[in-house]
């Protein structure tokens, strides 16, 4: 099969899959990001060489527990102030060219903080004031979808002067800032004509929110890739290579934007 049309149709059922379980109940959201957890917590051992049977059930009972606890604002509180701080140290990470490596005990802090937490808190994102709303949660993927594809088009039209050549040699400064100019766009409509909310400047928060912490997101994963010596976490999407590649942005963006709805609800 043509390498362009194993890649569209692995994407489009991504997409249909990803959209239909969001849409359909946060059950069926808890399901599908449960499968996509499993999976991930194996790419993941298999890049930082961890035990996979104690990380698979360690993942299983965390998110059997934790997933629909996002009414409870102090547990919420509680882990969305660890993956915020393991992604800080993440930052560290990405910007000291001479760290390499993690020890094993980090590794498995890695492990909670930057893949099985994001994972469980994707679900709080789709809760709003009155209930499960699958349209915050559909909308903060498609901002970061918009990122991706702007910044790409704006890199790939006008950019020059490279974001990060260490880690990732085809990202651009230009690409990075239309990325964001198109994001803040596409939040301005998704507000007004989707979510149809009335508090604009949220959602231009949320995108620079998203635009930002994709963008690193996708830098961090390159470079565990690269430290491994791997091309791609996995090979379960043919042509796109495995979960943790399709979703390094949401996962590190997730738990900023759950540490921005936490702020709001203790200032207000």
């Amino acid at each position: 099969m043509n390498e362009t049309l194993k890649r569209a149709l692995s994407g489009s059922v991504y997409i249909i899959l990803l959209l239909g379980c969001i849409s359909y109940s946060k059950e069926s959201l808890a399901i599908l990001f449960g499968i996509f957890l499993l999976i991930s917590v194996y790419e993941f051992c298999r890049i930082t060489s961890l035990n996979l049977f104690i990380s698979l059930f360690f993942a299983a009972i965390l998110y059997y527990f934790l997933w629909n606890k996002s009414q409870d604002f102090i547990i919420k509180t509680i882990i969305v102030s660890l993956s915020t701080i393991i992604s800080i140290k993440l930052l560290f990470y990405l910007f000291n060219t001479k760290k390499s490596n993690f020890k094993i005990t980090t590794r498995y802090l890695l492990l909670i903080g930057y893949i099985i937490i994001p994972f469980i808190i994707t679900n709080y994102v789709a809760i709003g004031k009155n209930g499960y709303n699958p349209k915050i949660l559909i909308s903060i993927l498609i901002l970061i979808w918009a990122n991706d594809t702007f910044a790409y088009l704006v890199g790939k039209k006008i950019g020059k002067k490279k974001l990060f050549p260490s880690v990732s040699p085809k990202k651009t400064i230009e690409g990075f800032i239309g990325g964001m100019f198109f994001t803040i766009i596409s939040s301005v409509l998704l507000s007004k004509f989707y979510i149809e909310s009335n508090i604009l400047y949220i959602w231009v928060i949320i995108a620079i929110i998203v635009s930002v912490f994709s963008t690193l997101g996708d830098l961090i994963q390159s470079k565990f890739k690269r430290v491994a010596g791997i091309k791609d976490s996995g090979k379960i999407m043919p042509g796109h290579g495995g979960i943790l590649d399709r979703l390094d942005s949401i996962i590190f963006v997730i738990p900023f934007i759950n540490l921005f709805y936490l702020i709001l609800y203790y200032v207000s």
